[in-house]
């Protein structure tokens, strides 16, 4: 029987056509965590025929289905990672070894496009602003706030995060920094998603993103 050491979340809306790649690409002892957002592609029933934990979040949003799926991992350390095969699951010993080694905190990937298509312009844009903004804050020397990362259960639970939109990967980001946790930033590929994203392949979801993020900073630096 393979002990898990790691649960992987998932938060997955409409993601059947990414979802077998991305659950056949799990090291050894990391268990898949897949939080179904409300999916009508039959998501679900794609990831339980994988031999995914299935949760179900009905409120809608990145942190509902995030925080739904650290809430049901059990193993010592939880990873997140989109469920849209941008990121590959392979590479989250890059992560999680720095935490269960005890010298790092929270290790965030840094998103490396393989292709020009992986990151649209407009989002990449965003994210360098905001980066900027998160040095200039925090100190921490930190390039992407990516969604693949990998932290110790009981620690990010103790962050008692309360966003439930896109504002949640930044949260966990400024409390983290504020309770001078060590934050560690690896590379790591970024491909073309399958299908089209609900935040950054727009540009209505980008500024979705922004708002909510933006908000957050506003009453970081009150």
């Amino acid at each position: 029987m393979t002990v898990i050491h790691v649960d992987l979340v998932l938060p997955c809306l409409n993601e059947a056509g990414a979802l077998p790649w991305v659950l056949s690409r799990l090291p050894v002892g990391y268990r898949a965590i897949v939080v179904d957002n409300g999916s009508t592609d039959g998501s679900a029933a794609v990831a339980i025929a994988a031999g995914a934990l299935v949760v179900h979040e009905p409120r809608r949003g990145f942190g509902a289905a995030a925080h739904a799926g650290l809430a049901a991992a059990t193993a010592p350390i939880v990873a997140f990672c989109d469920a849209d095969s941008s990121m590959d699951p392979a590479e989250l010993p890059l992560l999680v070894d720095p935490v269960r080694a005890g010298t790092a905190d929270l290790v965030l990937g840094r998103r490396r496009p393989v292709t020009g298509r992986s990151w649209p312009l407009h989002a990449r844009i965003a994210n360098s602003s905001l980066s900027w903004r998160l040095r200039r804050i925090t100190g921490v020397n930190i390039h992407d706030l990516g969604p693949m990362r990998a932290v110790r259960r009981e620690s990010a639970l103790n962050l008692n995060l309360q966003d439930r939109r896109s504002g949640y990967p930044l949260e966990m980001f400024l409390k983290a920094a504020e309770a001078n946790w060590r934050i560690l930033e690896v590379d790591t590929s970024y491909s073309p998603r399958v299908g089209r994203s609900k935040v950054t392949g727009t540009v209505r979801g980008t500024l979705t993103a922004v708002k909510d993020m933006s908000a957050l900073l506003r009453e970081t630096s009150r």
